[in-house]
């Protein structure tokens, strides 16, 4: 892996890991996020108008993977308007790829090797120890498999889709469905006023950093294998903790932040 690569990737997981900050701290978070959504849409509406590549074919997987986007974030915010995100962030992004894993052994009959069941107990042992031995709310395990679950779904579909679009104008028609209608719920529900309040730099930067942590992937990915990208793109698990604990002022101590650690390492064996 050459150094720029390796520089793209460890980028492209602060960026991830800030965009979920900057949303969990924020003061109505399903506000702000309905902000940051249709930030990126906006923001990167001229890049994939100049870059446009899709066919017609693509639209069935952008349906499908729309719903399970729009799922993600309407329990993305639930989960950071009242739980920790040093324990649903880590749950949420080690427990998608297990399930891949699980979901292609069991349902496609691909077989498993003794690297990826070691990898799969570094995740629960790390899962373990984020979550808490004693007096542990179940609420976050829960929305972080949830969410889990989900990123779970729309990977699969988008590993199809993908090949019917390029990546960029894959990813903004993917996501203009669950940003209208994230949205217009938001609307609905809490009002104009509450989506106007959210209108900040904060908000805006989240949802350009949920665009850019993208690109920065793909700029890798020009650069090294998939496999090594995808395996330093889950340091962004510890940047999460170590970031809720410094900017969300959250308890993150030795057992959660070696929690983390035990996440990322499990993902990036399963990833390599």
């Amino acid at each position: 892996m050459t150094t720029a690569a390796l520089l793209l990737a460890l980028a492209a997981a602060f960026v991830h890991a800030l965009w979920n900050v900057l949303l969990a701290g924020a003061r109505d978070v399903e506000s702000a996020t309905a902000v940051a959504l249709i930030t990126a849409e906006l923001v990167f509406a001229p890049v994939t108008w100049l870059t446009w590549d899709a066919h017609r074919s693509v639209w069935s997987f952008l349906v499908v993977t729309g719903v399970l986007q729009l799922t993600y974030f309407a329990l993305l915010g639930t989960a950071y308007r009242t739980l920790p995100l040093s324990v649903v962030y880590p749950v949420a992004r080690g427990g998608a790829p297990v399930l891949v894993l699980l979901i292609g052994a069991v349902a496609l009959g691909r077989t498993t090797t003794w690297t990826q069941v070691a990898a799969v107990v570094l995740v629960v042992a790390g899962i373990l120890l984020v979550r808490g031995l004693r007096k542990a709310d179940p609420r976050g395990i829960a929305f972080g498999l949830m969410i889990a679950a989900v990123i779970a779904g729309y990977t699969l579909v988008d590993k199809s889709g993908i090949r019917h679009a390029g990546p960029i104008t894959y990813q903004e028609l993917s996501m203009l469905g669950p940003a209208v209608l994230y949205t217009a719920a938001v609307l609905r529900v809490k009002g104009a006023g509450a989506v106007r309040a959210a209108i900040g730099p904060a908000a805006m930067l989240a949802g350009v950093c949920t665009f850019s942590a993208y690109a920065l992937v793909l700029a890798a990915l020009q650069r090294a294998p998939a496999a090594s990208v995808a395996a330093v793109r889950e340091t962004s698990v510890v940047i999460a903790a170590v970031l809720a604990g410094r900017v969300l002022r959250e308890r993150v101590g030795p057992a959660r932040l070696a929690g983390a650690v035990l996440v990322a390492a499990g993902v990036a064996l399963l990833a390599l």
